[in-house]
């Protein structure tokens, strides 16, 4: 999506957090193809291709709202699975500050067990940002025995992006999963760190992402391992 989750969804789905304020008061539009999507350091495809895009609104009072969507498998006979999320927020900026809150909520198919909805809050300072996403909402599917509570979970991304003289952008990623949820949800037990590389020009990115985690996760995804991801986005104005 065009709000980004996180510096890893830049590189995966056209996804540190943008700053929405500079769009403007205007409305524009994301399309991007993948060979993975990864997400927190995790595939949501099962290690397949995903196509995604979405539909952005930013005033030029720092609000900003907007919906994204993408394919996802959780499973080997899970083709035809979906994201849909629906976010809102405030970004801005004071002097060298620059900072970004707001809600995103998840929406997905039976097959994922969950819909559930996380606020953020982003600091940054030049090249440098911090989000923190915390578990505001989670609402299991019929037959699914699990809840959760308000900020039983959390995730704590530490960004850094610069650019080369080139026009080539980099990206430094580093973050961190506590918490119950994920286990649920993705299907890895315990908490764990991810990290990731970004090499990006135009619309084209290549990441390398990996985790400390010890265990893959359901359906062999090999979320233990290296992953390699190419990505191609555009972007317009309505």
């Amino acid at each position: 999506m065009k709000f980004n989750k996180t510096l890893v969804t830049l590189a995966v789905v056209g996804s540190c957090l943008t700053s929405q304020a500079a769009l403007a008061d205007s409305f524009s539009a994301n399309v991007s193809v993948a060979n993975n999507y990864i997400w927190r350091g995790l595939t949501q495809t099962t290690n397949e291709p995903a196509v995604s895009g979405g539909i952005d609104y930013a005033s030029d009072s720092g609000f900003y709202a907007g919906t994204w969507a993408s394919n996802v498998q959780y499973g080997s006979d899970d083709v035809y699975s979906y994201e849909h999320d629906l976010y809102l927020g405030f970004a801005g900026e004071s002097g060298d500050i620059s900072y970004d809150f707001g809600y995103l909520y998840y929406n997905y198919d039976e097959e994922a067990g969950f819909d559930f909805g996380e606020i953020y809050g982003t600091v940054g300072y030049g090249g440098f940002s911090a989000t923190l996403y915390v578990l505001a909402n989670a609402e299991p599917d019929e037959g699914v025995d699990q809840d959760f509570g308000f900020g039983s979970t959390t995730y704590l991304s530490l960004d850094y992006g610069f650019a080369l003289a080139s026009g080539t952008e980099i990206g430094l990623h580093a973050g961190s999963h506590q918490g119950d949820f994920n286990e649920a949800f993705n299907g890895v037990p315990g908490d764990y760190r991810d990290f990731a590389v970004t090499v990006s020009n135009g619309g084209f990115a290549f990441m390398i992402s990996t985790t400390d985690l010890d265990d893959a996760g359901p359906d062999a995804t090999d979320n233990d391992s290296v992953k390699y991801t190419v990505s191609y986005s555009v972007d317009f104005e309505l």
